[in-house]
Order: C-alpha cells, then structure tokens, then sequence
C-alpha cells in the first residue's frame, strides 16, 4: 500500500497506524538506510534527498561546492548520490517491497512507481491549505508563520520531486484509489477507510 499526503494532512499518523491494523511492516526510514546502503553513503544523505526535502536549499548548498555532513564538517558534492540514481535506487527498493512480502509505504511517490501493479492500494490524503495549516500548528505547537512556511516549502518541493521526474501532478485523483480529506475526519475515521479499502483490495491480515 502507497501513501501520498500532503503537508498537514496526517500522513505521519496514518500510514503507521493502517500498517498497524493490517499487519503489515510500515517501511520508512528502511526504505532511507537500504537506499543509502547501495548508493554508499550515510543513511542522512539519503533522507535529505526523499521528495520532501527543500529541493532550493540542496542545490543552494552544492552550488557553494559542498553538502552538510550529518555529523559535522562537509562532505564534497562529489560523494553524494546524483538524484537520479537516488530515485533509481528508491524505486528498486520499492518494487522489492511490493514483490516481496508487501508493507505500508509513505512518500516516495510510490502510486506512480508501482502504479502498473494490480495488487497495491494507492491512496492520497490532502484537503484545504488553511485547514491543512491550522492542523500542522495544533500538532506541532509551533507558530502559524513558521508552520506556513514551511508548508509551502514542502508542497513545493513535493511537486517539484513528482512533475520532474514523472511528468505529472502528485494532486490529482487518477493516481489513486481512494482520495481522503484527512483535515475534515478525525485520524480514526481515516485509518478506518483506508482500512476497509484495502481489506476489500485483499490486502492485511484479517
């Protein structure tokens, strides 16, 4: 099963809990250390470049010759995955994980890679900027204009990820099977849903 969420609509809190009820492995940061293994560099390299990184302040930083060393220093630009093979090697893993014993994946435009499979749920999970805000600052206890901020940067860099290297729209309803508006249900109604739709699918454990 694929997730796509957008900033602010509970992505974070579904998918795990959908994996949870269907008792399947909710793959997240194994997706990140399985990438970064193949591609031979730390596991925080290969986070930063998942589709929710702020795709201007990477190339700000390696337009200067280096990246930030998660452990301090630098790292020369030299050492780092070029994004392309870091989707390559994204989508491998991906595609393992659906031919293998399946899991819950959130991110990683995973509707689009595995999209030809007839055995995957996509859903998307979305609903009204300001609503979507107001329910990023109520988690997060930050204020409004950072939480804004923020927000904007990562739709922007989760549509950029998506329109550059699949030539479409992450928003739209084709790419999936069941579209929520997560800012208009509580999170239990959602994983309830979802739930259903893919135990309809065959997909989870009774």
């Amino acid at each position: 099963m694929t997730f796509s969420a957008a900033y602010g609509a509970a992505g974070a809190e579904v998918a795990p809990a959908v994996a949870e009820r269907l008792g399947l492995p909710f793959h997240d940061r194994a997706i990140a250390a399985q990438v970064a293994g193949r591609l031979g560099v730390p596991v925080a390299e290969a986070e930063a470049n998942d589709e929710t990184v702020v795709r201007g302040l990477w190339r700000l930083v390696a337009s200067l010759g280096t990246m930030p060393d998660p452990v301090g220093g630098v790292l020369p630009t030299s050492s780092l995955p070029d994004p392309r093979a870091y989707r390559q090697q994204t989508e491998r893993v991906l595609e393992e994980i659906a031919a293998g014993a399946g899991g819950v994946v959130l991110g990683r435009a995973g509707a689009l890679v595995l999209r030809d499979r007839s055995d995957v749920l996509h859903v998307r999970l979305d609903g009204p900027r300001d609503r979507r805000l107001a329910a990023a600052v109520e988690r997060s206890g930050r204020s409004l204009e950072e939480v804004r901020r923020e927000m904007e940067a990562n739709d922007r860099t989760r549509e950029a990820y998506v329109r550059h290297f699949y030539r479409c729209d992450p928003g739209e309803a084709r790419h999936y099977h069941l579209v929520v508006d997560s800012t208009a249900l509580p999170v239990e109604t959602v994983v309830d849903l979802v739930v259903t739709a893919a135990r309809a699918r065959g997909i989870g454990a009774d």
